[in-house]
């Protein structure tokens, strides 16, 4: 069995215990590359179907490629969208001028609010351990309190592939079917699966996105990768950091454990 296969094997295992194990279950979906992949293992684990919803928290401030994108995804995979906005926040001015304020008012209370209305028990996340050394900690099965909050110095073991879906008094469990996964594992299975991604990824006028999020916390990095192809062999060779354009990530360590701590994704 060839690497990507392996890594293919293990998170579609991941998505099935967690449709099994919970009855109320969505996928968050950024409609970046790795929740693209992410949705895209969903179905190869349903046989074509995604047989739960998926979320897209909207800030407001997105690319409009993101949200063209979203929508032709929508169509194409006959998917089952929930757009979660904070409207009250957006209504009084809330803006990227404070990146802890805003991330916390138009991402993670859009996301509880989201979650109170629907009642969902889990969340299934594309996000990987070699992103960020926060996200690191992480587990595939990763509880929150009743305050929404990830306690990280006390979280279930994982040996073995042997999986604690529960914990106590959780308000819901966050499930990591990517964390094994690397970036350049990523391109890798976009190339072999032949998935479409947002066009920001591919090189033009020597700039392109490598991560993706809100317009006024993402900066594009120097790039003449203008396919799959070369996207790897840059990320093979490259010793800049995925998410350097990100403003969260251009923090301190100290925030970004903190903005996930309270429930940011």
């Amino acid at each position: 069995m060839d690497h990507l296969t392996e890594l293919e094997n293990k998170s579609i295992y991941i998505i099935r215990e967690s449709y099994n194990q919970f009855d109320k279950i969505a996928a968050l979906w950024s409609v970046g590359k790795d929740s693209t992949t992410l949705i895209w293992l969903c179905m190869k684990a349903f046989f074509g179907q995604v047989p739960f919803p998926v979320v897209y928290i909207d800030t407001s401030f997105h690319f409009q490629e993101m949200y063209d994108f979203r929508d032709y995804c929508v169509d194409r995979w006959d998917l089952d969208l929930i757009v979660a906005r904070n409207d009250q926040a957006l209504a009084a001015g809330m803006g990227p001028e404070n990146k802890l304020e805003c991330c916390t008012a138009l991402k993670t209370q859009a996301l509880k609010d989201c979650i109170a209305q629907y009642g969902f028990e889990a969340l299934l996340l594309g996000i990987r351990r070699d992103e960020h050394g926060i996200r690191a900690k992480e587990r595939y099965f990763s509880p929150r309190d009743q305050k929404f909050q990830w306690d990280y110095e006390n979280q279930p073991p994982e040996l073995w592939d042997q999986y604690s879906a529960r914990a106590d008094e959780e308000t819901h469990i966050r499930v990591h079917p990517l964390l094994h996964w690397r970036e350049v594992d990523i391109w890798r299975y976009i190339q072999r699966e032949g998935l479409e991604v947002v066009p920001l990824y591919f090189a033009a006028d020597g700039m392109r996105y490598r991560s993706l999020g809100c317009q006024s916390c993402c900066a594009p990095v120097a790039s003449e990768a203008a396919t799959v192809d070369e996207i790897i062999a840059e990320i093979e060779t490259s010793s800049i950091a995925e998410r350097a354009g990100r403003a969260q990530d251009k923090e301190d360590a100290y925030t970004m454990q903190k903005l996930r701590a309270l429930g940011y994704m």
